[in-house]
Order: C-alpha cells, then sequence, then structure tokens
C-alpha cells in the first residue's frame, strides 16, 4: 500500500483524520503555499488563500473519489480558491481582472517576503499579462515543473490545449522581456 493510499484510508477515517490531516498539512503545506502565492502574488493574500484550501479540503475529504492523485485533487481545489479570490478582489476594486494582475505585479519590488532580483520583476510582471489560463499553464509548467498530464489532471482540459497555452505564454513572456530590456 502506498503512502498516499494509506494517507487518505486515515484522513476518511473520523478515528484518525485529525492526525492524518495533521500530516497531510505538514507535507503539502509548502508547496500549495507557492502555487497559490504565484496565482494571487501578495504574501498574505496566498496565506488567507491556503487556509481556506486546507479548510476546503478537510469539509471534502470523503468527496474525494481517488481517481486521481491526491496532490492534483489539492492543487485543483488551491487554484480554483486562488481564481475565485483574485475575481472577488478585482470585483471590490471594480476593476478589470487583467488589470488587477498588472497592479499586483506592479507590488513586487515593495514586497518584502519578494527576493527576487530585477529579471525576475520582469518575469513576473511578464507573467501577470498573460489571459488567466495561460498564467496558470506557464506556472505549474515552468515553476512548479509539472507534467501536461499532470496539469490536464488538474485544470480539466486536454494536452493539447496546455500545450498550446504554454508555447503562446512563453512566447508572450519572450516579446515582454524583450520590450523591458532593450
Amino acid at each position: 500500500m502506498t503512502a498516499e493510499i494509506t494517507l487518505v484510508q486515515n484522513l476518511k477515517n473520523p478515528k484518525t483524520r485529525e492526525k492524518a490531516f495533521k500530516v497531510l498539512i505538514s507535507q503539502y503545506k509548502e508547496r500549495l503555499y507557492w502555487h497559490i502565492r504565484k496565482i494571487v502574488i501578495v504574501h498574505d493574500d496566498a496565506d488567507d488563500v491556503l487556509q481556506n484550501t486546507f479548510v476546503k479540503i478537510f469539509k471534502n475529504i470523503e468527496k474525494f473519489n481517488e481517481q486521481s492523485k491526491l496532490y492534483s485533487w489539492m492543487y485543483r481545489i488551491a487554484t480554483n480558491e486562488s481564481i475565485s479570490f483574485i475575481n472577488k478582489r478585482a470585483k471590490e476594486l471594480n476593476v478589470d481582472i487583467s488589470d488587477y494582475h498588472q497592479q499586483l505585479a506592479s507590488t513586487l519590488e515593495s514586497d518584502v517576503f519578494f527576493s527576487g532580483d530585477e529579471i525576475q520583476v520582469i518575469l513576473q510582471k511578464a507573467i501577470a499579462t498573460l489571459p488567466e489560463k495561460q498564467r496558470l499553464v506557464f506556472n505549474m509548467k515552468y515553476f512548479d515543473e509539472l507534467k501536461y498530464d499532470e496539469i490536464s489532471e488538474i485544470l480539466e482540459t486536454s494536452v493539447g490545449a496546455l500545450k498550446a497555452s504554454y508555447f503562446h505564454a512563453v512566447k508572450k513572456i519572450e516579446n515582454y522581456i524583450k520590450t523591458q530590456t532593450d
């Protein structure tokens, strides 16, 4: 029996759920945090979304059908929670979602939790210009080093569509970086 199967069984068992959930958090919180952080940009927002993600995982673990990997399922929840958060925040501020992403990217240099250099800031600003789907695919492929079949499972999109999204994202990022560094 693999460790993941045992963990899922323990999560679904009311007697072992709490202890198993602590294991789940310790194993996955950092990876999920950085995935969320790439979407919401701001550290405090990422913490809030991560907490909401774990609450949702805890409440819905019984619904996990084990057809996918546990991490893929959690990643999908984290992605959806992040997108919902961004959409809600943009709506509250009464700005377009792409304008909101630009605003977030422009705050990176003053963010005490961002330790990147100038080229990393330019890269993040380039990523912020991408349409949502391309931004998600690029982050998952480039930063998280997920395989297309894993991304397909998380985003529930065909591998072919993901490859096209990634290709277009890379081209747009390259063009953006060229205009910023010339």
